[in-house]
């Protein structure tokens, strides 16, 4: 049995340690931002995230959004933070991240009122990342044009759709440089299968681009060279329709003095090179 006084200086120490225990705890890490709501009301929150975005203030206005998200769910302005994110990774110029979340708002909320400018934004954040060269791979020019397909259409009323429209019609002139530029690397090498095959698949994907004529003109010239003179004389009709000033028609004139071509045997052209992305 223990002691009185043994009871006593057990119980002394189990207070003593009560009392200190807190001094030795490990600190408690800071709360997250957003994570602590501050009493404002969301449209407050909300006035003050934009108003820091627009001032270039992304920290705070992530904050702000991160409040909202967190704190008032149910709220429309809630939504509009989400959109408001995708906002503010797009200013910073990180269009890969601000492709996700208006990706995420989309998915989440595919009947929105702004689903306009979403879908506008989306094909903007690939546009950005497109490259200018011809030559390079234009992976990201065709996602941002498949993405702006049919926008009138579908936003008929929109505000955007004469933006897109204008960069929907750059991005047809840059794919059809693409084939181009692929068209006249065989040019080159008199490999006129290939240029054929090139040039029409340009003129049948994007009839609209300024790339059409030259195209056309290339097409005459191949279809001579292996031995179809009848595509040949047709494809020059459909150039001289179409353009009737171009520098092209003095091209296929001097061609087809030459002596037609043989047609090439009926085999799979290999390709002797690689281009990235295709």
């Amino acid at each position: 049995m223990f002691s009185r006084a043994r009871l006593t200086a057990t119980a002394a120490v189990g207070l003593w340690w009560a009392v200190a225990t807190p001094a030795f705890a490990a600190p408690q890490r800071p709360a997250q931002p957003g994570s602590v709501a501050s009493g404002r009301t969301p449209a407050e929150i909300y006035d003050h995230a934009m108003k820091m975005l627009k001032r270039g203030l992304y920290d705070k206005a992530e904050i702000d959004f991160q409040e909202l998200r967190n704190f008032h769910r149910d709220d429309p302005l809630s939504v509009r933070a989400r959109l408001g994110v995708g906002d503010m990774h797009f200013q910073q110029g990180e269009y890969e991240e601000a492709r996700f979340a208006y990706e995420e708002f989309a998915s989440y909320h595919p009947r929105h009122p702004d689903m306009d400018y979403v879908t506008y934004r989306i094909g903007l954040c690939h546009w950005k990342r497109a490259p200018r060269i011809a030559g390079r791979d234009q992976g990201t020019t065709r996602a941002a044009f498949m993405q702006w397909a049919n926008f009138e259409r579908r936003f008929p009323g929109s505000e955007w759709v004469e933006e897109v429209t204008t960069l929907r019609q750059k991005a047809v002139d840059r794919l059809a440089a693409k084939e181009l530029w692929v068209m006249r690397f065989y040019e080159k090498r008199e490999a006129w299968t290939a240029v054929d095959r090139r040039a029409r698949t340009l003129i049948d994907r994007y009839p609209d681009s300024r790339h059409v004529e030259e195209a056309l003109g290339a097409m005459a010239i191949a279809a001579w060279y292996t031995g179809r003179a009848l595509d040949s004389g047709t494809a020059a009709d459909r150039l001289r329709a179409a353009f009737p000033d171009s520098p092209w028609l003095a091209r296929i004139v001097r061609t087809q003095r030459d002596a037609l071509g043989v047609p090439p045997d009926d085999v799979t052209f290999v390709r002797p090179y690689r281009i990235s992305g295709m």
